[in-house]
Parts: structure tokens; C-alpha cells; sequence
């Protein structure tokens, strides 16, 4: 298993991790969630708007940790714009990590020549995973206390695939069984030595369950456009119902879907698209989504922070033509 911290790179056991991620001396841990940058060339002006997003963004908001929802380059030069992107990320000198969406890789270099260019960013806490499970950067961060003596909120990341290549089962792509398996181990693993803690999950693929809560009518934001989830249900989200510990799912995907709403005690949250160089919609603006954890709390608040600055506490739900739903 690999390890991360914001200067070393170390093999499981080499050396003592330094520089934990944990919660401010108030308590408060942040996350800000970027998705779907989608980096074509780097020099467009859509690549350079997006640029700018995130910079305003991070000029506003005051963040632990980045994570970047899948679909962050896009196109044969895959592996270059990553670069560019990482140099973006460790420009702002803080922890920052990502998980792969169905765009990635679909063209030019594979999830492992991207994960070599993602060893020598200074502050990524990406990790490969385990060699025997399905994908790549299905690994979990613990953040710790403001004491940093034990965490107090886990970070599951998972890889959610791109095309279901079951012909089968057409559409896009699920977290498979194994996978499953991975976090059900963790997390059990977790309590025998800490007691349920609360988690969060982050992936780029949506879950079935994002249609059912939009329905359910428990929901905040808008909703532009479907829900692109995988036509199959692996089960992900009853196994997190029965671990108990994860009180929120953050994804991209849609890019003009931002809402989150509570099913059996999860908020199932977008982000906010961020790139330009790629479909959106003119009346809804580029941004982010923030994160705000508090230890010994399992409770966490979240708002959407936009390009030029606004900040939105999502309270009501929208359809597609833009109209409050009673």
C-alpha cells in the first residue's frame, strides 16, 4: 500500500508519515471538490477560463484539501495536461488529490502512465490501490484531530470505471464487487480499532440512488439535465447503509447537475462542473463545491462557491427550466 504526505513518497513502513492531514485547532477540516476540468491543451481560451475558476475559487475559499472528481484531462495528450494540472494543484501548496472519471483515459496514455506524472507532484495524496482490485485509485485518507493523535473522518476514493465493457450490460461503468469488498474490509477494520467513524466517498460516476433521491423530493440545487448513471447497481450504496459510516457521496459527471439530497441518512451530493472546454450552460456558471467537516461530529455543511465569487447555500430544489418545485 502506498503513502502519501505533502513531501514524501514512501512504501508502507519506510518512515513515519509526517504531516497528517487533520482538523484545524477549532476543529474544522475543508475540502473543496473540483470535477470535470476536463484539460484539453492547456492553451485555449476555455483551458485558460478554467484556470481562472479554479484560482478565484481557491482565492475565495480556504481549503485542507483538494480533490478532483474524474474527468480532469481529456483528449490524446492525457499525460501532458495532467502535468500541467499538477503543477497547477502543488502551486497552492496544500494536499490535493483526484480520482479517475470515464474521460481520463479514453484517449492517450493509460491510468498507469498518469499515475508515474502524478509521483512527482509534491503535495498529491494519490494512491494506486491494491494490485488485485478492479481499477485504479481505490484507497482511503484518514484525517485526524486537531491533536493528530487518532483520525476522526476517513476519505474512501474509489475508481468508477468508464464504458461497461459487458456487452450485456450497456452504458456507463460501476463500482464492481471487489471493490465492495475493499471498503466493507477497511471500514470494519477501521471500527475494530477506532469504533464507527464517519466517512465520506468520493467518485466521478454517479450512483443509481442520485435518480431515486432527486424523486424522493429530500433535495437542494438544480437539476439540468439526467442523471448518467451506470445502468447496473453493484450494491455500493447498501453496503455503505450497513458500514454505518459514510454520511456523504461526492461526484461529477453531469456537468450541469449540482443538487444533493439525503437518502436513509447519506446526502448524495454533486459538485459543481468547473471546465470550460467541454458542454455546460451558459446561465450556470462554473465553480465548486466545499466541504466542511467537524470532529466528533458526523454531520458536515456544504455550499457551492462560484467563479466570481458568490457563494450559494443551496435551500431549494430546481428542475431543468430553472423553477422551484413545491
Amino acid at each position: 500500500m502506498l503513502l502519501w504526505n505533502r513531501y514524501i513518497y514512501c512504501e508502507k513502513g519506510d518512515i513515519a508519515m509526517e504531516d497528517k492531514l487533520k482538523c484545524r485547532p477549532d476543529g474544522s477540516f475543508n475540502i473543496l471538490q473540483f470535477t470535470d476540468i476536463h484539460f484539453v491543451d492547456g492553451i485555449s481560451k476555455e483551458d485558460i477560463k478554467t484556470c481562472n475558476v479554479i484560482k478565484n475559487v481557491m482565492q475565495n475559499e480556504d481549503p485542507d484539501l483538494i480533490v478532483l472528481t474524474g474527468d480532469t484531462v481529456y483528449g490524446e495528450k492525457n499525460k501532458e495536461m495532467l502535468e500541467k494540472v499538477i503543477r497547477l494543484m502543488d502551486s497552492f501548496d496544500i494536499p490535493w488529490t483526484f480520482v479517475f472519471g470515464n474521460h481520463d483515459t479514453e484517449w492517450g496514455s493509460s491510468k498507469g502512465e498518469l499515475f508515474e506524472a502524478v509521483q512527482k507532484s509534491k503535495n498529491c495524496l494519490f494512491q494506486k490501490g491494491e494490485p488485485d482490485i478492479w481499477g485504479m485509485g481505490n484507497y482511503y485518507l484518514n484525517v485526524h484531530g486537531s491533536n493528530g493523535d487518532k483520525p476522526v473522518w476517513n476519505l474512501f476514493f474509489f475508481d468508477s470505471g468508464c464504458l461497461n465493457a459487458d456487452n450485456n450490460v450497456e452504458g456507463y461503468d460501476f463500482i464492481k464487487r471487489d471493490q465492495i469488498n475493499w471498503y466493507i474490509k477497511e471500514s470494519e477494520d477501521i471500527k475494530s480499532h477506532y469504533g464507527i467513524l464517519p466517512a465520506l466517498a468520493f467518485f466521478h460516476i454517479p450512483l443509481q440512488e442520485y435518480l431515486y433521491v432527486w424523486y424522493k423530493g429530500d433535495c437542494y440545487g438544480e437539476k439540468n439535465e439526467e442523471v448518467c448513471c451506470a445502468n447496473q447497481n453493484s450494491g455500493l450504496f447498501s453496503a455503505m447503509l450497513e458500514m454505518e459510516n459514510v454520511k456523504g457521496v461526492f461526484v461529477g459527471h453531469d456537468h450541469i447537475n449540482d443538487y444533493y439530497g439525503d437518502m436513509f441518512g447519506i446526502k448524495l451530493c454533486y459538485g459543481r462542473a468547473t471546465g470550460y472546454n467541454t458542454y455546460g450552460d451558459e446561465n450556470f456558471k462554473k465553480g465548486a463545491r466545499m466541504i466542511r467537516l467537524v470532529q466528533n461530529k458526523d454531520s458536515f455543511d456544504t455550499w457551492i462557491r462560484l467563479e466570481d465569487g458568490q457563494k450559494i447555500i443551496q435551500n431549494k430544489k430546481t428542475n431543468s427550466h430553472n423553477l422551484e418545485i413545491i
